[in-house]
């Protein structure tokens, strides 16, 4: 792999982990929102805690695709790694 498709993948990588952090912040601004709504209506019912959870489980997911709890790489980086192997070793031929 050359400096070009490491900085590549690198980038990729950077704007992945930004894209979370950024659905992390609205999701906390929103839910936030969602539970001074519903507390400053209604304390009868406590209905905000479905967008949290479904939304939350949302989140974690997104976390998980990025960063992999079990330290192995995703199946689309074994494919891409599978790939960039095959090409070198045609140019080797």
């Amino acid at each position: 792999m050359n400096n070009q498709e490491a900085r590549q993948r690198a980038e990729k990588k950077v704007e992945a982990k930004i894209g979370l952090y950024i659905h992390l912040a609205v999701y906390v601004v929103i839910i936030t929102s969602l539970a001074i709504i519903n507390y400053s209506t209604s304390t009868e019912y406590i209905w905000f805690k479905w967008p949290l959870i479904g939304w939350g489980i949302a989140v974690i997911i997104h976390a998980l695709s990025i960063y992999n709890p079990l330290g192995e790489s995703t199946i689309k980086e074994r494919m891409i790694e599978k790939e960039m192997n095959k090409e070198s070793q045609l140019r080797k031929l």
